[in-house]
């Protein structure tokens, strides 16, 4: 069904769920890098950065499920649940669609994948994780790609400092690396 006007309220919810949900799946890569190298701040304990670290990327994949939900019952756009998931499937931009249903079958993978990691033992959990860094950079791009919002100058500034803090982590990871070897 679609809309027979301008944007609704789900419209409008769905830009703002997508948005948060770069910045919050920014800050759970950011916060993945540095954890993953040890880092914690004095007196946090390193269990406390990982407890956040997972609830923060639980709190990302609700807000993405509220992403798609709201984009599907909008109707703005040709969008079934099927084109959530099954990438490149979707008639209304099947690329930059399909790179966000990519991105988020990574990261339902990760997750499924980490609440059973003590089955799957540490380097066979660890060697899917490394999707993690792959999840990231395609959302960007089905941001950049199907958001109407993408040429607005506050929302290329978040995209642009989203990217910042990512490439910042894994600078900040490659001279921790570098200096130990």
């Amino acid at each position: 069904m679609l809309a027979s006007s301008g944007p609704t309220a789900l419209w409008y919810l769905t830009r703002g769920t997508g948005i948060v949900a770069l910045v919050l799946l920014t800050a759970v890569v950011v916060m993945g890098v540095l954890t993953a190298r040890g880092w914690s701040r004095p007196g946090w304990p390193r269990f406390v950065s990982q407890a956040l670290h997972r609830n923060l990327s639980l709190f990302c994949l609700l807000l993405i499920g509220l992403h798609i939900v709201t984009t599907v019952a909008d109707g703005y756009v040709p969008i079934g649940y099927v084109d959530a998931v099954v990438p490149f499937h979707s008639p209304y931009r099947p690329l930059w669609l399909g790179l966000g249903a990519l991105s988020f079958d990574l990261l339902v993978a990760l997750a499924l994948t980490s609440a059973v990691r003590h089955r799957l033992g540490y380097r066979t959990w660890k060697a899917i994780h490394w999707l993690a860094y792959g999840s990231w950079p395609l959302a960007v791009l089905h941001g950049l790609g199907t958001g109407t919002d993408r040429r607005l100058g506050p929302v290329l500034a978040l995209d642009l400092a989203c990217l910042a803090a990512v490439v910042a982590a894994g600078g900040w990871r490659l001279a921790m690396s570098a200096s130990s070897a």
